[in-house]
This record gives C-alpha cells, sequence and structure tokens, in this order.
C-alpha cells in the first residue's frame, strides 16, 4: 500500500509533541474524494487541540488540521463533481478529525469547493475554517445588510481579517480593534475606523451598533453586547457570560463552525470578486509544525499562519 508523511501526537502537551510519520496513505469512499495535500491552515482550533484533546476530549494518538488547499487524487464511487486533477480546497470534518496535517486526506466531496483560481494554494489554505466562521455569523445569522455598523474584534486577526472583508463587501460600515501598529492594515482591507484596544475602551468610542463579531470571548461578550442596538446580533467564537437582560434585548451566542458547501461557494464567489483575500503571514514545513503552533500561540499573528506541504 502507498504511503505518506504525517504529522501525529502520541500524548496531549506542548508543541513538541508533534513529529513526523508514515502511515498508509487512505483511499476514498463512497461520495469521498483522496486530496492531495498542497498546503494546510494553522488556527487556534489545532493547538488548542493539541495541548487538552479540544472541545470533545480526543485521546491521542491523532492529527490535527483541517484547513486544506490541493489536487483531487482519486474520487470514491458516487462522486460527479470532481475529477482528478481538480484543485480543491476545503474545511472538511469539522468538528471531527480532518487529519489536515498530511500529504493526503479523505473526505465527503462536499465539504471542498473549486480552488479560486486568484489564490494560491497557501492563499486558499488559509481561508477555509476562519473564513466560514465569519461568513456563517455575518451571512447566514446575522444577514448583514448595506449601511448596517458592525463591530470586530481582534479585526487583524484570522477571523478577524475575513470578518472585516466581508462585512464590508455587504456593504457595512465597519470598526475593527487592533493595535495600533495594525490600523493601517486594517485600512488597507477596508475598515472605516479602527480602535486601539491597549489604549481605549471601545466602549466609549463605539455605539449603536448592529453586529458584534467577536473571536475572544471572556469579559468582552457582555462588554460587547453593551454597545449593541437593540435586536443586535452578539456573535462569539468563544463562549462568554450575559446577564439574562442582556439576552431578551439581543441575539447573542456562541457560533461553532460548520463545514459548508454553499459557505465555501460563498466564499469563492467573494474571492472572485476581489472582495476577500486572506493574509498569509507565515509559512512553515509540514515537519514544522510545532514551530507554526509556537507562532500562533503568541497571539501577534495577523491574518494566517499557513504549512506548505510538498
Amino acid at each position: 500500500m502507498a504511503k505518506m508523511r504525517t504529522v501525529v501526537q502520541d500524548e496531549l502537551g506542548g508543541p513538541e509533541v508533534l513529529r513526523i510519520t508514515e502511515v498508509d496513505r487512505p483511499e476514498p469512499g463512497s461520495g469521498e474524494i483522496l486530496v492531495r495535500v498542497h498546503a494546510a491552515g494553522v488556527n487556534p482550533v489545532d493547538w488548542k487541540t493539541r495541548a487538552t484533546g479540544g472541545m470533545i476530549g480526543r485521546k491521542p494518538p491523532f492529527t490535527v488540521g483541517w484547513d486544506v488547499s490541493g489536487t483531487v487524487e482519486a474520487v470514491g464511487p458516487g462522486v460527479r463533481i470532481y475529477q482528478v486533477g481538480d484543485e480543491v480546497y476545503g474545511m472538511p470534518l469539522f468538528p471531527r478529525l480532518a487529519n489536515a496535517y498530511a500529504e493526503y486526506l479523505v473526505a465527503p466531496a462536499r465539504h471542498f469547493d473549486f480552488k479560486p483560481a486568484r489564490l494560491s494554494h497557501t492563499e486558499a489554505a488559509a481561508l477555509p475554517l476562519a473564513g466560514l466562521t465569519a461568513y456563517q455569523a455575518l451571512v447566514d445569522t446575522a444577514d448583514v445588510r448595506p449601511g448596517q455598523r458592525v463591530l470586530v474584534h481582534a479585526a487583524a486577526g484570522g477571523v478577524g481579517h475575513l470578518a472585516v472583508q466581508i462585512a464590508k463587501a455587504k456593504g457595512a460600515y465597519v470598526i475593527g480593534t487592533a493595535s495600533a501598529g495594525k490600523h493601517e492594515y486594517l485600512g488597507s482591507i477596508g475598515a472605516d475606523e479602527a480602535v486601539d484596544y491597549r489604549e481605549v475602551d471601545f466602549t466609549t468610542v463605539v455605539d449603536t451598533v448592529d453586529v458584534v463579531v467577536d473571536p475572544i470571548g471572556g469579559e468582552y461578550t457582555a462588554r460587547s453586547a453593551s454597545v449593541l442596538k437593540d435586536g443586535g446580533y452578539l456573535l462569539s467564537v468563544i463562549p462568554g457570560d450575559l446577564s439574562e437582560d442582556e439576552q431578551r434585548r439581543v441575539h447573542a451566542g456562541f457560533i461553532l463552525v460548520e463545514a459548508d458547501w454553499s459557505g465555501m461557494k460563498g466564499l469563492s464567489a467573494l474571492v472572485e470578486a476581489g472582495q476577500l483575500t486572506p493574509t498569509v503571514s507565515e509559512t512553515f514545513t509540514l515537519s514544522e509544525a510545532g514551530k507554526a503552533h509556537e507562532s500562533l500561540a503568541a497571539g501577534r499573528t495577523t491574518g494566517k499562519i499557513v504549512l506548505t506541504v510538498d
């Protein structure tokens, strides 16, 4: 049987538990495709799962990673939308393991979309998980419309920088929180205002917004609710606490991203229209996955980090 390289961990712990090994290459089943991975995105859920087992409490050995961009190597019975050689990208199987830190992976065909021609594989691998999170929050849940005011926290981060662009593409007035050194960057991706969270309490300079995208959670949740209009949407990537009064006043909740063919097509359409481009700040090789996790966990990344697999 053909072999492939993959990153695996035999125990929970720090970045040092990640190691390269060789395993049998998987074969696609009915409705599945085998993808030769060119690049794999790195997300906070990756290192959190590595360290703690994640929200489902996984027990090693396992391979982390969900974002992927690559080429269809084989198709399983019943698949008609892709052919061998097609370039695809997606976030398969989340929150189940997808094993994206590998040279090949198998997943349902409709968890992918055709890679936009405007993006390299490295850029495409940066988009699915964070992009779908922002898209499902802003488009599917809040139904952002032209002229609405949208506040995006951690606006230069993985979810944030894509949320800024998606909200802007929908015609919203976008306010982003970030350190002062990232304000010029926020302007370049479409933010109308930028707030330096280190120097200013955003609740003193922002009010009457229609939607808040909050990748931070914790005490940010209640503070964010205080600047929302009645009936506004507070969409938190990490759960936080709200008073009963605030829960009645606004639409608030924790949003868990889902594998979503229509959402992927929505992202692809925005990319092809020139309205959405992921920022890749660093790349690492597959064997440097531990270094990539160290860099991401430091919390200073602008945009995304990607593993190059070829």
